[in-house]
């Protein structure tokens, strides 16, 4: 098993698509990479916490790669718009994967560079080392699957 850590914009649709990826066996909403301690989704939200609303994916290697992984994600959000997808903005909607190794941040980079092929505009999605994950509230877990929903996603 592998854990990595990708932010697409509103995390309930991100999960709910991910979550559905053959080989991904589990996968958690929270709060990424921000400057407070256990933030809250009210503080989140408010924008001046830094955190990226971000997807803990869990997946078997032996199932799907990385690579193979990272081709679905960037097909999930638009990675060209900066703190934006759909109606959302705020830096906490921004597109990101944030790695856990060495060999993931390769692999990133090179999906990054191929997912640049399939579009004129510019990617503006960060890759960073995977900083410390807030999983967020409990009713914000599973989200669509709990209470159905619409997102850009």
């Amino acid at each position: 098993m592998e854990t990595i850590y990708l932010a697409a914009g509103c995390f309930w649709g991100v999960e709910h698509k991910l979550a559905q990826v053959p080989g991904v066996t589990q996968t958690e909403v929270g709060y990424m990479n921000g400057r407070t301690e256990n933030p809250t989704y009210k503080e989140v939200c408010a924008d001046d916490t830094g955190h990226a609303e971000a997807v803990k994916v869990v997946f078997d290697n032996k199932t799907i790669t990385l690579e193979e992984l990272l081709r679905h994600f960037w097909k999930l959000h638009d990675p060209t718009t900066l703190n934006r997808q759909g109606p959302d903005a705020g830096t906490q909607y921004r597109s990101g994967i944030f790695y856990c190794d060495e060999d993931q941040r390769k692999v990133a980079e090179i999906s990054k560079e191929e997912a640049q092929n399939w579009t004129d505009s510019k990617i503006v999605t960060e890759l960073v080392p995977a900083g410390k994950f807030y999983p967020a509230e409990e009713y914000h877990q599973k989200y669509f699957v709990k209470n159905g929903g619409s997102c850009g996603i």
